[in-house]
């Protein structure tokens, strides 16, 4: 089929999701530490806490789905919320790093109103940004490898924070130390130094998240039809591929654990929070490689073997790793040989869902003739949100129960239970994300199929 991107499409929508997924990377790896370490607040509350914030905005992400679905205009339908969701995004993303004089309940309900205006501006940006790869190009083949190019600079860009605090630790002169002798933890990082990795990566974040909206287009045709939530919920449950992807992403919500911990995990087993640039990028290099191998994975043996295969891998992988830790050796090269060998099945639980849901929305207008993807991809970002707040509030629980403290030498069993919790359990999730996808059949030949037919009715209008 013919191919429609230009490089510069390709590059903004790859930076777009870069800057976008460093904020929400940001408050993923760094909030709770924040809350804890710097206003005083129980980790284990901080848990429940986003769970529930994360449950209630999830909420707006249909809104936001419904809007867009109606939407029509010469910037199209999805470009537009990513504009509206530049400011508010910059601003909250700001507030929540600003150190308050609040304790107790008082602390408790400003950091729940603050995190929840967030999570609402980040929802306005999140479901046009996923969206918008359904519509770049018809071609499915060119989509799916502008999808897992893209979602390499994502997975680079959730990762960025481990790279940027300990940066701002060294230039801002109030901080922590980088290096530390054994036996020793580093001072926490400072109030300030949180501020200003905020606003840095707020600034910049946004800024390059702008570059969807003003480099790319909106190429399969649409015609806006504003739906009821009932008739729109009713038309995404007769998608039944699309209904399996979803439950399989709950299945596997728990392997949301690691991001929520990296930084609980870095100073428990490393002595340091600023080692945690060592272990996000060991992890990170991991999760490159499988973006770029997946595509061509996929090419040859279709998507459902490909996420069956990877997600097993990890769960095999993931056990082996907590198992050498426990009954052989804790020895850091060992931790991070393993570490990147984690990163390897990443593909299975952050580009494929992507992929798989924009072959979805394919086949629900090769069956209905309607087009969904506001509906369909707001779905996934509300699944995206409730199984990260799932998986942090697992992985903090762990974490709290553990006996960890930022400012204090870990104990053996400390550091067993966050590894447990840093790789056993999202390798648990991992095998439980399989049994949907057993039944999953958009792949291959099917999937040609449909772009073939969708191609054709487009042309005959």
């Amino acid at each position: 089929m013919e191919k429609y991107l230009s490089k510069k499409e390709i590059l903004g929508y790859s930076l777009g999701l870069f800057g976008f997924q460093a904020i929400v990377g940001l408050l993923n790896s760094y909030q709770a530490e924040f809350y804890g370490s710097i206003m005083g607040a129980d980790l284990a509350v901080i848990g429940i806490l986003i769970l529930v914030v994360k449950v209630l905005s999830s909420f707006f992400d249909p809104v936001v789905g419904g809007m867009i679905q109606k939407k029509q205009g010469p910037k199209g339908k999805l470009r537009p919320f990513i504009l509206y969701s530049l400011l508010p995004l910059f601003v909250l993303t700001v507030v929540i790093f600003i150190k308050v004089p609040l304790t107790g309940a008082a602390l408790y309900a400003y950091i729940f109103i603050t995190f929840l205006l967030w999570s609402m501006a980040m929802t306005l940006g999140d479901v046009p940004s996923q969206g918008i790869a359904s519509v770049l190009t018809p071609n499915p083949t060119e989509r799916t490898n502008v999808i897992s190019i893209a979602n390499t600079a994502k997975q680079i860009g959730f990762s960025a924070s481990a790279v940027l605090v300990p940066v701002v630790c060294i230039l801002v002169p109030l901080g922590s130390k980088v290096l530390v002798k054994k036996g020793e933890t580093d001072s926490p990082i400072s109030a300030t130094e949180y501020l200003v990795t905020a606003i840095v990566t707020a600034a910049l974040g946004c800024l390059l998240f702008s570059l969807i909206y003003l480099w790319n287009k909106e190429r399969v045709p649409y015609e806006g039809e504003a739906m009821k939530t009932r008739e729109m919920f009713k038309t995404l449950r007769a998608n039944k591929p699309l209904m399996l992807v979803i439950i399989s992403y709950f299945l596997g919500a728990g392997r949301q654990m690691q991001m929520a911990i990296q930084v609980q995990t870095s100073n428990a087993l490393l002595g340091s929070q600023n080692f945690v640039i060592v272990l996000g990028i060991t992890m990170a290099i991991g999760s490159m490689a499988s973006m770029a191998l997946t595509p061509l994975l996929i090419k040859k043996l279709g998507e459902k073997k490909v996420f069956i295969g990877l997600s097993l891998y990890g769960f095999i992988v993931s056990m082996t790793a907590f198992l050498i830790f426990v009954f052989v050796t804790k020895a850091p090269v060992v931790m991070f040989i393993f570490f990147f060998l984690i990163g390897l099945n990443a593909g299975a639980f952050t580009l494929m869902p992507m992929i798989m849901v924009a072959d979805c929305v394919d086949y629900g207008e090769y069956t209905t003739g309607k087009r969904t993807e506001g509906p369909a991809f707001s779905l996934l970002t509300l699944t995206i949100k409730v199984c990260l707040a799932v998986g942090a509030a697992l992985g903090l629980i762990f974490v709290s129960v553990s006996g960890y403290r930022a400012d204090a030498v870990a104990a053996d069993s400390t550091k067993n239970m966050i590894y447990f919790a840093y790789t056993a359990m999202p390798g648990i999730f991992n095998l439980l994300a399989i049994f949907p996808i057993l039944k999953y059949d958009i792949s291959g030949a099917k999937k040609q199929e449909i772009a073939a037919e969708l191609q054709k009715r487009r042309e005959s209008k």
